[in-house]
């Protein structure tokens, strides 16, 4: 059998998993895996959504702080990105025909990997373009999740050379045009922690770029003016009050609070209107908040942990011990 998952020297893949591969709706193979916990009880699983460009790989160090806990994890690469099938030859490209293929695929994920082969109750944890994901298929996750935390959700746009609206603006013509399936620009820049608007940690960016040199098939380049058009389609239409107040699952928006590629005003905007939602600023985080330096990430995880029934019960436990 051909490896599924890679491991780098300083980023080794999780023990006790299963990993392969679930089919789509419309035919596309979708890499995934399931990584269980030491305990005899499972305290729910948890399922990450991943951000653009992102893979299993880079949540390794994050998985195995929620299986530490008790909790399983279940994951998948998003079509088009990581060790999913490319949407198109050029596959340095990150393109997406649909936002809405995004939610088809988590709906399979679920119903295919999550509920035969995990342990309930289920949570959402997603990041960035998964959060976005995440609020838009909301509504309709209702009796299958139990609570979502949302990392950064992509709701706007920040940091480019070009302002969001002329971004918006050539994306949508190109799409018209018929020609979505062009870059706004052919530029691949190589990562530079320097002026990097993912993390302050030096050592998780080296890591995480180690893991890119090791294997590149499985990063992207720049996204298509299709798939911009359909996010920002999608950011329009789940901000929306209507929208916001159709989401019934309890919420928190972790807001890294000089976040370089996702307004942290939107994330503020967005907690407003969000009447299942609740923000949690993390002063001082850029945006890969799970990511960032231990202080921030130890930040994130304890408002997950407060937040996810179970998750932190033998610190409960601990501390009550302590009291009597």
């Amino acid at each position: 059998m051909d490896q599924v998952l890679y491991s780098t020297p300083d980023n080794p893949a999780p023990e006790n998993r299963t990993e392969g591969y679930f089919e789509t709706h419309d035919g596309h193979q979708l890499r995934y895996a399931v990584f269980r916990s030491g305990g005899q009880v499972a305290k729910g699983t948890v399922v990450i959504l991943h951000g653009r460009n992102e893979y299993i790989e880079k949540y390794f160090e994050t998985i195995r702080d929620l299986t530490a806990k008790g909790l399983w994890v279940a994951t998948f690469d998003l079509r088009g990105q990581g060790g999913s099938p490319r949407l198109m030859k050029r596959r340095n490209h990150g393109h997406i025909r649909r936002f809405a293929d995004y939610e088809h695929d988590l709906d399979t994920f679920l119903e295919k990997v999550v509920l035969p082969d995990t342990r309930l109750p289920f949570y959402l944890l997603a990041h960035s373009t998964g959060g976005l994901i995440a609020l838009s298929a909301a509504p309709y996750l209702t009796t299958r999740i139990d609570r979502m935390v949302l990392s950064a959700p992509f709701i706007g746009l920040t940091g480019q050379a070009a302002s969001p609206r002329v971004i918006r603006t050539l994306a949508g013509t190109l799409t018209a045009l018929g020609l979505g399936f062009l870059p706004l620009t052919s530029k691949l820049k190589e990562p530079d922690f320097s002026d990097n608007p993912l993390t302050s940690d030096e050592h998780r960016f080296d890591r995480n770029v180690a893991m890119m040199k090791a294997h590149p098939e499985l990063t992207l380049g720049p996204p298509t003016a299709r798939w911009l058009t359909e996010a920002f389609r999608t950011m329009d239409r789940v901000t929306s009050p209507n929208h916001l107040f159709s989401i019934t699952i309890p919420t928190i928006v972790i807001a890294p609070t000089r976040d370089g590629v996702v307004p942290y005003t939107a994330q503020e905007r967005l907690s407003r209107y969000f009447r299942a939602g609740q923000l949690v600023p993390i002063n001082g985080a850029r945006h890969e908040i799970f990511q960032e330096r231990d202080i921030y990430r130890a930040a994130a995880l304890a408002a997950f942990h407060a937040f996810i029934p179970g998750s932190d019960a033998e610190e409960n436990q601990d501390v009550a011990a302590l009291g009597t």
